[in-house]
């Protein structure tokens, strides 16, 4: 294998989007890393109907629409190197790579980390109780049940109520377990409404808002979990075998720490401008490290944009570091993403990420005291991205400081 011209960690949706599109401008050799034993992400074990429907436009399963992903990449010339961890990428641009044939350093020109994100599991949101089995994230019923096809349970509560609940819900039923109720603690669900609909209805599913898991019952296996409404301070034992914790997302950040990379509070994700650049050259972060939660065919939209715009001023711009004006957010506000814009050449849009449900929907961007520009979004949901026009922040001076977006 010939060194690579580019290195890209992860053969998710954005990883692979990212290869097509650098291979298809002509840079070579492209390296697509991974560590898991196949390419494609985790859309590869959800066998369900509604991916590519942003980046391709064309509804398709998770595992058909992973292998349409990893075929592109490797058609346009990008290698893919399975069962592969990137244990380091060092100062003098060495990345380590382990694998199965042993320990070796490559000098990419460039590297691309596309590592996605993860959902907080039990333990992280400090659920109390007994520590029986049955016991899930959505990744590892998706697994269970895809991969390993092994048997679930039968009667099961799912924790959330973002799009991935919704999709661990369709592979409960794919498993044969009725879900008895999904829990939110927020007060009402956050996905799009004909979701929730078919769900209520169509597999008759209840939807317990405002409300929390606060503990789970069994010895050797789950028996029951203890559901508290936060209004009136109940708390109802439901009878199940098996509780899947979804969402909650963080960025898998480990090898982006490891790199030094300045990291943006509001995510915990690596701190990007509007091409994905970080704050060390030669390194881009791209997909669901940067924006965790987003779905795969956004992150596969991300890392072709981001790989498109780097190849058009490659090897000059590919290997800056990011810098520019920063953006923050306040109020209701958790989060934008880029968090470095350059105001003469904007991104096209800013991801937001607001903490509640409001009315409010206008979203104003002020630097020094001074309004720069406003747009009004069509929804303010929790877990979901909100999509501002990047020209909102067009008219800001490069030597003005920080711009402050917030919802009014």
């Amino acid at each position: 294998m010939s060194e690579p011209a580019v290195l890209v960690v992860g053969a998710g949706p954005a990883g692979l989007s990212a290869a097509r599109q650098v291979a298809r401008a002509g840079i070579g050799p492209v390296l697509v890393v991974e560590r898991e034993s196949s390419p494609g992400g985790v859309v590869r074990h959800c066998d369900h109907n509604g991916f590519g429907l942003q980046d391709l436009r064309r509804p398709l399963s998770g595992p058909a629409y992973a292998r349409l992903l990893v075929n592109r990449a490797e058609a346009a010339g990008a290698r893919i190197l399975v069962s592969t961890t990137v244990a380091d990428v060092a100062g003098d641009g060495g990345v380590q790579l382990v694998g199965p044939d042993g320990i070796r350093t490559v000098r990419p020109g460039l590297v691309v980390l596309a590592t996605g994100a993860r959902e907080r599991p039990r333990t992280a949101r400090l659920v109390p109780g007994d520590r029986p089995s049955g016991v899930f994230t959505t990744g590892q019923l998706q697994q269970w049940v895809a991969v390993r096809g092994l048997p679930v349970g039968r009667r099961a509560v799912v924790v959330g109520a973002e799009h991935v609940a919704y999709s661990a819900v369709l592979t409960l039923r794919h498993a044969g377990v009725s879900t008895v109720a999904m829990v939110t603690d927020l007060p009402r669900h956050q996905t799009l409404v004909a979701f929730a609909a078919a769900t209520r209805t169509g597999l008759r599913v209840p939807l317990r808002t405002s409300s929390r898991v606060v503990c789970l019952h069994g010895h050797g296996r789950l028996e029951s979990v203890d559901v508290e409404d936060l209004s009136t301070g109940r708390v109802e034992r439901l009878e199940a075998d098996t509780v899947v914790f979804t969402g909650d997302w963080v960025p898998d950040h480990d090898l982006a720490r490891r790199a030094g990379l300045e990291l943006d509070p509001g995510t915990l994700a690596p701190r990007t401008d509007g091409w994905g650049r970080t704050s060390r050259q030669g390194v881009v972060a791209v997909g669901n490290l940067v924006h965790p939660g987003e779905t795969a065919g956004m992150a596969a939209v991300g890392g072709r944009a981001a790989a498109r715009r780097l190849a058009a001023t490659w090897p000059t711009g590919g290997t800056a570091a990011a810098s520019g004006l920063s953006l923050v957010t306040a109020g209701p506000l958790r989060s934008v993403v880029p968090a470095v814009v350059d105001p003469t050449d904007p991104p096209r849009r800013l991801l937001l990420r607001t903490g509640s449900f409001g009315p409010a929907r206008l979203v104003v961007a002020r630097q020094g005291g001074s309004e720069l520009g406003r747009h009004r979004l069509r929804h303010a949901t929790p877990h979901r991205s909100l999509s501002v026009p990047g020209a909102v922040v067009a008219g800001a001076d490069p030597d003005g400081g920080t711009v402050e977006l917030t919802l009014v």
